[in-house]
């Protein structure tokens, strides 16, 4: 044989889409795995012309799943993201986007068993230790994919997933102030480094001459801004503790601006090396802290949040629309304490079947 097939679903969840394995299905060894991966991408091409990646971050995502080591969830949800140009994959973060579909492709793969109504489903995420609680339609023990809630990025609508998240401050840090500080300078652009869900690099669009409405499109093109924040995205990891993050996407980076559409406000979110076309499900967490804590960047550009109790929902403008993020806290003398964070997505099952591997990637002799 020249190929290895791999047995796969392919999901989009949320904004993004990618193929789901088996962990088991999948070389141990994490050098190998990435190897694995690029070629089903075919990480290294724009287009990724030569694997079933689709020229984008957001569509150059994996999951790989099994049954639970932890006694308290049913899945573990192990994420890797691929590349699209380079040949990189970085298995530090999540994705709250693909580990919408976690769920239904658990179901699909006989991990979990379905009830008849409704399953929930207690997922760990490997990458950062969080723990999600999805709920999942399944009238007579199938999944549905068919429903009526539409969300911003995605056409037409399908059946709503409500997502719990959990344990998700200082997912990959261990603290929600990775910096120790709720505002730093570097390199005279005011920061706010925060690990909720996400390690995040917040600062205000207009720090940077920009208004925080510019399209995906006007941002991506703009490569005088990746530049600069490049480098402060990576002095930004340093601080956080993660160490040299030249080749990581974490820390991501957020732009921040005044809500004109009803929001509470406006994000622009970079993954980090280009613009989200919508909003990352961990990153609207992280935002959504931000908005609501004092003293951040985010305080003066937040409207209808001020004095708030728990739980609140911050509506979250972005390039596609707006995603709403409910969360439950806590005030203490020193800020607020994050119970936990809930989004409703939706998730559809695109393909299943076989993916091929080139057999040199396969045997590891490539």
């Amino acid at each position: 044989m020249t190929q290895t097939a791999i047995p796969y679903l392919f999901l989009r969840g949320g904004t993004s889409r990618g193929p789901y394995f088996r962990r088991s299905d999948l070389p141990q060894d994490q050098e190998h795995l990435a190897e694995v991966l690029m070629a089903v991408v075919g990480a290294g091409h724009p287009l990724n012309i030569d694997g079933i990646g689709g020229g984008n971050a957001v569509t150059t995502k994996v999951a790989m799943l099994s049954i639970s080591a932890r006694d308290d969830c049913d899945v573990d949800y192990f994420f890797a993201q691929v590349a699209v140009e380079k040949r990189e994959v970085d298995f530090r973060p999540t994705c709250g986007n693909i580990l919408v579909g976690v769920g239904p492709a658990a179901i699909e793969m006989g991990l979990v068993p379905a009830q008849d109504g409704e399953t929930t489903v207690r997922i760990h995420a490997v990458n950062t230790g969080a723990v999600v609680e999805a709920r999942v339609r399944t009238p007579a023990g199938r999944v549905s994919y068919d429903g009526d809630l539409a969300i911003a990025g995605v056409p037409g609508t399908a059946a709503p997933i409500p997502l719990g998240f959990m344990e998700t401050v200082g997912s990959v840090t261990g603290a929600l102030l990775p910096s120790g500080n709720l505002r730093d300078t570097i390199e005279g652009i005011e920061v706010t480094c925060m690990d909720v869900a996400m390690p995040v690099m917040m600062a205000r669009a207009d720090a940077f001459g920009l208004t925080g409405y510019e399209s995906q499109a006007e941002l991506d093109e703009n490569r005088e801004f990746y530049s600069r924040v490049e480098a402060i995205r990576i002095r930004a990891g340093q601080l956080m503790g993660l160490g040299d993050v030249t080749k990581s996407v974490t820390p991501k980076v957020t732009l921040l601006a005044l809500p004109r559409n009803g929001g509470s406000i406006t994000a622009r979110y970079f993954m980090p090396w280009s613009c989200h076309p919508s909003m990352a499900v961990t990153g609207a967490q992280c935002i959504a802290t931000c908005a609501i804590l004092p003293g951040t960047v985010a305080e003066g550009l937040t409207l209808g949040l001020e004095g708030r109790g728990s739980p609140v929902t911050v509506g979250i403008e972005h390039p596609s629309g707006t995603f709403d993020v409910r969360v439950d806290f806590k005030s203490k003398d020193q800020g607020i304490e994050i119970l936990s964070a809930g989004v409703v997505r939706t998730a559809r099952l695109l393909a299943r079947g076989e993916v091929m591997v080139p057999e040199a990637v396969w045997s590891g002799a490539a």
